[in-house]
């Protein structure tokens, strides 16, 4: 495994649904396994079946889920696991639990506009979010705050989720988490 000296990093990867997360982890985990680092991917539609299996989406519910989903991170990387959350984390507090609580912490934000995102939808969100009284869809029923400071902003318009994990690997080179 290629860690400095041992250390677990966590990475938060946020944008809006539908923004290219989930791409760009993929893409991420395997330029970090070709190097050797076996990193864990938490991601949130998957653990919200586990920690939250019948979701409200409402502000109690998103705090509940994303502390629980900051302390696995935290956990793992205590254990010397990297950890990779692949999460919107709608609100800057939910992602600041985890940076306060992993030392070797970076944010990085995919930045995507609404109406790509909406014509991607490869879930139906946005779909079956119009028109709904009780949908809770960051960005469109209720705010997403991007990051005031990412460590790397992915443009999902201009640049390939292989470039975009190209340049977080790089980062964490940079930054010595990772030699």
């Amino acid at each position: 495994m290629e860690l400095n000296n041992h250390n677990a990093f966590g990475i938060w990867i946020t944008g809006l649904p539908a923004s290219g997360k989930s791409t760009v982890t993929a893409a991420l985990k395997e330029q970090l396994r070709e190097r050797g680092v076996d990193a864990a991917v938490l991601e949130s539609d998957l653990l919200r079946k586990t920690f939250t299996p019948n979701p409200r989406y409402d502000e109690e519910e998103r705090d509940t889920f994303y502390q629980q989903m900051a302390d696995a991170g935290v956990l793992l990387t205590e254990q010397g696991v990297p950890v990779i959350f692949d999460a919107t984390a709608n609100r800057r507090a939910y992602r600041d639990r985890a940076r306060q609580r992993i030392p070797y912490f970076l944010e990085i934000y995919v930045d995507c506009p609404l109406a790509t995102c909406m014509a991607r939808d490869p879930k139906g969100i946005y779909r079956q979010a119009q028109g709904s009284a009780i949908a809770k869809v960051p960005g469109l029923q209720t705010a997403y705050e991007p990051p005031e400071s990412p460590d790397l902003v992915v443009d999902c318009e201009a640049e390939s989720p292989e470039s975009a994990a190209g340049r977080v690997v790089a980062l964490l080179v940079e930054k010595g988490y990772l030699r």
